[in-house]
């Protein structure tokens, strides 16, 4: 993985495109960026990569897909390159790896930021193409790996940890994991939590909500949005809804988002009699008006990074029902802006949702708190001017260099 140049071995990254006659030419154009994440498919990721993009346009951004470019690739800005590397599920990494290292020395980027473990093939690929700065940043653990402990991808993850300027994650739990499990450097560690938009989620829009979803003032609307796969747990969820609603006729559960899992969920609720008091509605453009129009929120997840779906709902000015995994007890205050219950517990999970059923006051109360510390805590703006000053500084070092 290296050149050799007057007897020793010299890094790609210290031949870059760039180098000597390019420095003057970087100061005077935007920063080139290239994103690569696994798939564009919908999911928190690729929603906080969205975000990212669209708040800094005074850089010049390329999106490139491992996988499918999928559903949020519509939701980019025009001006954005998009590339989808078209790997096959099973397909060795170094093959994707060599494909994306053409497409680097075509982009000839002054930095890579790569997402999760489904997009790690980046960062030898950038050592390679000879980019300047390396960023990986991880949002959360896969199915496959929900607790983080696959001790080969954590060997993987340290040897490539020399090869990147900057690890960022989402929340301080995934911190931790890196570098209390999987021994990364903690110098090379850094938090930026997800942002949301809290004039676009907001509870201004609740009327909108309420005749998007058509439920009448009396009913009471308990809802989910994600993708509809074995990581959220949503079978925990409709256990324990169909408790409630045998206590409660006015009570709905709505489903927001698609996935693998959506037939089987289908025909679980039906088993629990509970077909017509559940509403799948797939994938929707009309989300912040749906998240408005909830009376709870509810994430049941076994394991999370930190869930933009779940600051969209503090923004709205929803309580919150979550599990208190990874990230969530960052976001979720317990009692004040919501409630915290383990995870693959049904039973905890209909206390709770009884507790905001049957009190109007202690959803509004929570609902406004949670409002509060998303607008206060969790702005798009803040996570914006972090990756920005991330982004200035470590193009500005390797330009010195």
């Amino acid at each position: 993985m290296a050149d050799v140049g007057q007897g020793r071995a010299v890094s790609p990254r210290a031949r870059t495109p760039h180098a000597d006659g390019g420095r003057a030419l970087m100061s005077s154009r935007p920063l080139r960026i290239v994103h690569v994440v696994p798939t564009l498919d919908v999911g928190g990721l690729e929603n906080g990569l969205v975000n990212v993009v669209a708040a800094l346009p005074e850089f010049a951004h390329a999106v490139v897909s491992i996988g499918p470019l999928g559903a949020f690739a519509q939701r980019l800005p025009r001006t954005v390159e998009q590339v989808t590397l078209g790997k096959a599920a099973g397909e060795p990494m170094r093959l994707a790896m060599f494909r994306l290292l053409r497409v680097l020395r075509r982009l000839e980027p002054d930095l890579v930021h790569s997402r999760n473990w489904g997009a790690i093939e980046a960062v030898p690929a950038a050592w390679l193409a000879g980019v300047r700065a390396i960023v990986h940043s991880e949002h959360g653990r896969e199915l496959a790996d929900p607790e983080g402990l696959n001790a080969r991808r954590n060997r993987f993850r340290r040897l490539l940890a020399p090869l990147i300027d900057r690890i960022v994650t989402v929340s301080d739990d995934l911190k931790t994991w890196l570098e209390e499990t999987v021994k990364l450097p903690g110098a090379k560690l850094l938090v930026i939590p997800n942002g949301v938009d809290t004039e676009r989620f907001s509870p201004a829009r609740r009327l909108e909500g309420r005749q998007a979803l058509q439920v009448s003032d009396e009913t009471t609307v308990v809802g989910t949005v994600g993708r509809l796969n074995g990581i959220k747990d949503y079978p925990t969820l409709l256990t324990a809804f169909a408790e409630v609603a045998r206590r409660a006729e006015h009570v709905r559960l709505v489903f927001v988002g698609d996935g693998p899992q959506r037939a089987a969920l289908e025909a679980a609720a039906a088993a629990l009699g509970m077909k017509e008091r559940v509403s799948f509605l797939g994938e929707r453009t009309d989300v912040p008006a749906l998240i408005a129009g909830l009376d709870v929120f509810v994430l049941p997840s076994i394991a999370e990074g930190m869930s933009n779906t779940l600051l969209e709902a503090m923004a709205a000015g929803r309580p919150v029902v979550a599990t208190g995994v990874g990230g969530t007890p960052e976001l979720v205050e317990d009692g004040v802006t919501g409630t915290l219950v383990p995870a693959r517990h049904p039973a905890a999970l209909t206390k709770a949702i009884d507790g905001y059923l049957w009190d109007a006051g202690l959803r509004t109360a929570h609902g406004e708190a949670a409002r509060a510390r998303a607008v206060m805590e969790f702005g798009l703006a803040s996570m914006a001017s972090r990756y920005r000053d991330l982004y200035r500084a470590l193009a500005a070092r390797r330009e010195a260099v």
